[in-house]
């Protein structure tokens, strides 16, 4: 791909990363960039920051017509609606239109390994590559982790594999260039991000595309346990590989990776394997052994010996911002859990726990419903205290009088400081909002960089 003099327009600088790795990258292929972002220079300041004597012009706080009609080639940040009248502009006036993802598929000289879902991506993706790396070391992972693939491409050979992670507005970008890794998997489906597309059929249609460009010798691995993924995905079977929480003796399907007993086992047509042990795993919660199952599954299609998922399992305590252990404070245990923006996600997280439990939720709201939420919460949370947002309402209106309620809190300190309060010794006060968190904060991560600030500070 040539670059080198080419007038680029990056949509959308953001705060996670990626914008960031776009931008260096187009100026290092000697492309003339401009970087165009809604938001101002104030709440762009660290993401300017690292850009700082680079030749990059801004538009800030808006978008401009002109600067559309008058370049070559658009990247667009994969929080940018596909539909944006601006890209429309772009593509009239004869631009190229690109994400970060679709340039570094078609730059990377690696075998690529890629995991979505709506939960558990995150953990599944980073457990993947601890198993590659521990047998072929060098492995990186990056993606939707506020790690940009394109600043990888130096460290990467034909020998070299990258394990990302791709969230569905990725896939966007990769299925419209009619793109798909060689090496493929979807933890899970349920709602999530309806706000953004509108119906669960074209959320899944983007998490489709995962796998809808891959070629024969190209594999998916899916879940055999997921009522969403046997509604949605469909794959040739010839290229289909299973996971499981529970393997059955008269399991089927092959090839498969699942819990047996406490044994992890991978069945295939002419073999079966022990790859691990429950007494091997570190990672709190049952929602975990799936994820586990889903890397081993992809791993072990790569390639990678039973050992090396052994040792890398053995060795992986977690995730920052899920289910991430912050404190003690007078036996009162405070955990992180910042990274469940969907009901899902909290539901898993309230199920990890034996302890009573004081749960901070609340938030922005994505179109996403919360009966399911509030049925974990009733009669399993010693107290939930809210936080202000526009989904917040949703969930204390389907929460039974007999629920504990306290809130909304406008600040996180008012809500860790109600359940300080509430909580007694060996209780857990667990930030899982279950909603998004936009309005009081930058992005989810800084939601929990915020708790640990607090929790820290008590």
């Amino acid at each position: 791909m040539q670059l080198y003099g080419k007038r680029a327009l990056v949509m959308g600088l953001g705060v996670h990363g990626g914008g960031l790795g776009v931008a260096r990258f187009l100026v290092e292929q000697g492309a003339d960039v401009t970087v165009t972002d809604l938001r101002s220079a104030a709440l762009l300041a660290p993401s300017l920051a690292a850009l700082d004597g680079l030749p990059v012009r801004f538009v800030l706080g808006e978008h401009r017509e002109e600067d559309f009609r008058n370049t070559d080639l658009v990247v667009r940040n994969p929080g940018v609606p596909r539909e944006s009248r601006f890209l429309q502009i772009a593509r009239a006036a004869g631009a190229a239109i690109e994400m970060e993802m679709t340039l570094f598929f078609r730059l990377c000289p690696a075998p690529i390994l890629a995991i979505t879902g709506t939960k558990g991506k995150t953990t599944t993706t980073l457990l993947t590559a601890a198993m590659v790396s521990a047998h072929l070391p060098g492995a990186i992972a990056a993606g939707n982790l506020r790690v940009s693939a394109l600043e990888q491409l130096p460290l990467l050979s034909a020998a070299t594999p990258i394990i990302l992670e791709l969230s569905s507005f990725a896939l966007e970008g990769l299925g419209e260039a009619q793109l798909s890794p060689a090496y493929a998997a979807i933890t899970n489906l349920s709602a999530d991000h309806l706000d953004r597309y509108g119906s669960l059929e074209s959320y899944a249609d983007a998490k489709r595309q995962i796998y809808a460009w891959q070629t024969a010798n190209d594999l998916i691995v899916l879940n055999a346990d997921d009522p969403g993924t046997h509604r949605f995905f469909d794959p040739p079977a010839e290229r289909l590989v299973w996971f499981t929480s529970t393997l059955g003796a008269d399991e089927q399907r092959a090839p498969i990776v699942g819990w047996q007993a406490d044994q992890l086992v991978y069945r295939s047509t002419v073999r079966e394997e022990i790859l691990l042990a429950l007494a091997d795993v570190r990672l709190p919660g049952r929602h975990n052994l799936a994820n586990i199952a889903a890397a081993a599954a992809l791993a072990i299609s790569f390639g990678i010996p039973a050992t090396a998922i052994r040792s890398a399992v053995r060795a992986f305590t977690g995730v920052e911002h899920r289910l991430e252990p912050v404190r003690t404070v007078a036996g009162i245990s405070f955990v992180n859990d910042t990274a469940a923006t969907a009901p899902e996600a909290a539901i898993a997280a309230l199920e990890s726990f034996d302890q009573p439990i004081v749960l901070i939720a609340g938030g922005s709201d994505k179109n996403l419903p919360f009966d399911k939420l509030a049925e974990a919460i009733t009669g399993r949370v010693k107290a939930v205290v809210l936080l202000q947002g526009s989904a917040t309402a949703k969930l204390a209106a389907l929460l039974p009088d007999q629920v504990v309620r306290y809130g909304p809190y406008e600040t996180l300190d008012a809500a860790v400081q109600q359940a300080l309060d509430v909580a007694c010794a060996n209780d857990i006060v667990l930030l899982s909002p279950g909603c998004a968190s936009f309005g009081m904060f930058r992005n989810e991560f800084h939601r929990g960089e915020e708790f640990r600030r607090i929790v820290n500070a008590l």
